[in-house]
């Protein structure tokens, strides 16, 4: 997931703001307790969450993919005061460390949680978002897009997490390799569709960043 080398690497985030001590407790946490730890977004990417969350100084956050909690806390610090942030996972098991974690954060009355598949919770999430966050299974990637595109504010920020999937966007596709398939169709569409604006960073496992045309 790293394509810098290990001196820059250790460099970048050695200069980058210290992660809150809730969000190192929550990383601590995950490791110990949780299966797939490298699905957390992490102190670097965390801050950068966080960062453009206070740029963009959101009222309505959607966010793919809530795993542990630890993305929805960083991107809640740049909620609006009466901001409200509504994200979806399917793994109800996560629920009680999501939980414990929200409440510790003092964001717990700005967070909402659904929980089930994203191809059926979206269409009835009847609202408008200023920032949605895309973590969630690849091979749906181009069928969430289609779902939350017309959801997002005119100006508003669509950002798409592992869009360079540890490199193999670049490399030769396995026939059985659907994720890589549904990542290649997703960067291409943000990237061609006229409605957007798209810069793709190479920021641990690729982050693009798309703005929705006023």
């Amino acid at each position: 997931m790293h394509f810098l080398p290990e001196a820059i690497d250790t460099y970048t985030v050695e200069h980058t703001q210290a992660e809150p001590d809730i969000l190192a407790q929550l990383t601590r946490e995950t490791y110990q307790k949780i299966l797939q730890p490298r699905m957390l977004s992490g102190h670097y990417q965390g801050r950068l969450l966080s960062i453009l969350s206070k740029i963009i100084n959101p009222s309505t956050i959607l966010e793919l993919g809530t795993y542990t909690g630890y993305s929805a806390i960083c991107l809640a610090e740049g909620l609006k005061t009466n901001g409200e942030l509504h994200t979806l996972d399917v793994n109800e098991e996560l629920q009680s460390i999501q939980n414990k974690y929200f409440e510790l954060s003092g964001f717990r009355n700005k967070i909402h949680q659904h929980l089930g598949e994203a191809l059926e919770l979206l269409p009835k999430l009847d609202m408008k978002f200023d920032l949605v966050f895309m973590d969630a299974d690849k091979p749906n990637y181009p069928a969430y897009f289609n779902l939350i595109i017309d959801k997002i504010n005119p100006g508003g920020i669509l950002l798409t997490d592992n869009v360079l999937w540890s490199g193999k966007v670049v490399e030769h596709v396995k026939k059985d390799d659907e994720s890589t398939k549904a990542l290649l169709e997703y960067n291409n569409m943000v990237a061609t569709d006229d409605r957007l604006e798209t810069i793709l960073l190479p920021i641990r496992d690729g982050l693009s960043l798309s703005r929705k045309r006023a």
